[in-house]
C-alpha cells in the first residue's frame, strides 16, 4: 500500500518538475514591464531578465534609481518614471509602454512596487500610516494592472503580483499585512476572470528578506516614532517593558533575514518564462517550512504558537 502511494507521489512530482522546466519560445522578443525597480527585488529582476535577453521596461520612482539601473544593464533595457499612487503617472507609463510593444503586446507585467511594513502594533499607528501602505501596495497595484491589462491580453501573457507570506498569515506588519491580503484576493479574482484570454496570473509570496526597506536601524527608529506618537492611554495600557521587549525581538528578527534575493527573483523569472507557471510561489525557507504550514493549522493553535512567548501588556486582565 505504502509503496504504491509513494510511487504515485514520486511520479506526480517528477511530472511536475518536467512540465515546469518547459520554457516559452522567443523570449528575446518579449517585453516585460516591472514596477519598483529602484532597488530590491525589482532591481535584481530587471538585471536578471536583461541578462537573459528579454526586453525589460523598468519603472522607477526616481531618476537616480533609473540612471543607476541603466548603468548596470544593456541597451535593451529602458526605464520610465512611475509613481503608482498617481493616476496620471500610470496613464503616461501605459502609453509609453504601448508605444514600445506595438502590436506584439506586453508579455509580462510584474507588480513589485511596495512600501515596507510598519513593524508596530495597530494601536501605535497613525491614520496616515494605513493610507500610504494601501495606496501603493494594493490600490496602485490594481490600477497599474487594469491600465496595462489590454496590452497583456493582446500578448496572452503573464501578470506577476508580489504579495508576501503576511498575505497568507497575518501576525505582524500592521496594515502592510492587510494590503497583502488584498493583493491575494485581487490576484485570485483577476485570474478567474481573465483565464479565457490565455493570460496567467501568479502570486509571489516572499518570506523575510533583507532589502533597503528592511534596514534595521531605520525600522527601529520608525517603531520608536510610532510609539511616541501613540496616545498616552495606549502607551500606558501596554507599558514600557512590553515596548522594549517588542523592539528587542523585532531587531533580532530583522537580523535573521535572508540576503539571497535571488530566491524571490528566480520565482518571478519562472512565472514569466515557464510554459506552465505556478499560481503561487512561496519564497524563502521560512515561508516553506514555517509560515505556509502554519496557515493551514486551526486558528486557535496558530494564535497560541505565535503569541505564547510575548509578555503580557501592563494593563492585561
Amino acid at each position: 500500500m505504502w509503496f504504491y502511494l509513494v510511487t504515485l507521489v514520486g511520479l506526480y512530482h517528477l511530472l511536475r518538475w518536467y512540465r515546469e522546466r518547459q520554457v516559452v519560445s522567443h523570449l528575446q522578443d518579449k517585453y516585460v514591464f516591472i514596477t519598483g525597480c529602484d532597488s530590491g527585488f525589482g532591481n535584481l529582476l530587471a538585471r536578471q531578465l536583461d541578462r537573459r535577453g528579454m526586453r525589460v521596461l523598468a519603472a522607477c520612482l526616481t531618476e537616480k534609481g533609473a540612471e543607476e539601473l541603466k548603468s548596470k544593464t544593456s541597451d535593451r533595457l529602458e526605464t520610465v518614471i512611475l509613481d503608482v499612487t498617481k493616476t496620471e503617472s500610470i496613464v503616461a507609463a501605459t502609453q509609453w509602454t504601448k508605444e514600445r510593444v506595438g502590436n506584439r503586446g506586453l508579455w509580462g507585467l510584474v507588480n513589485n512596487a511596495a512600501v515596507p511594513p510598519a513593524l508596530s502594533y495597530l494601536e501605535w499607528l497613525q491614520p496616515e500610516d494605513s493610507m500610504a501602505v494601501f495606496q501603493v501596495n494594493f490600490i496602485g497595484l490594481a490600477q497599474v494592472t487594469l491600465s496595462m491589462l489590454p496590452l497583456v491580453k493582446k500578448a496572452r501573457g503573464r501578470i506577476v503580483n508580489i504579495s508576501s507570506v503576511l498575505g497568507r498569515l497575518a501576525f505582524s506588519g500592521g496594515f502592510y499585512s492587510c494590503s497583502k491580503y488584498g493583493v491575494e484576493a485581487f490576484s485570485d479574482i483577476l485570474r478567474r476572470e481573465i483565464q479565457g484570454f490565455g493570460v496567467k496570473v501568479s502570486i509571489i509570496e516572499p518570506g523575510n528578506f533583507k532589502t533597503r526597506m528592511t534596514d534595521i536601524e531605520l525600522n527601529i527608529e520608525r517603531i520608536k516614532k510610532n510609539w511616541e506618537a501613540a496616545p498616552e492611554h495606549v502607551k500606558e495600557s501596554y507599558g514600557q517593558q512590553f515596548f522594549d521587549h517588542f523592539c528587542r525581538v523585532t531587531k533580532e528578527n530583522l537580523m535573521k533575514r535572508s540576503t539571497d534575493l535571488s530566491l524571490v527573483t528566480n520565482c518571478m523569472e519562472h512565472a514569466l518564462t515557464s510554459a506552465y507557471p505556478r499560481t503561487r510561489y512561496p519564497a524563502g525557507w521560512d515561508a516553506w517550512l514555517l509560515i505556509i504550514p502554519l496557515s493551514y493549522l486551526p486558528t486557535s493553535l496558530v494564535d497560541y504558537i505565535l503569541t505564547r512567548s510575548r509578555p503580557k501588556p501592563a494593563q492585561a486582565v
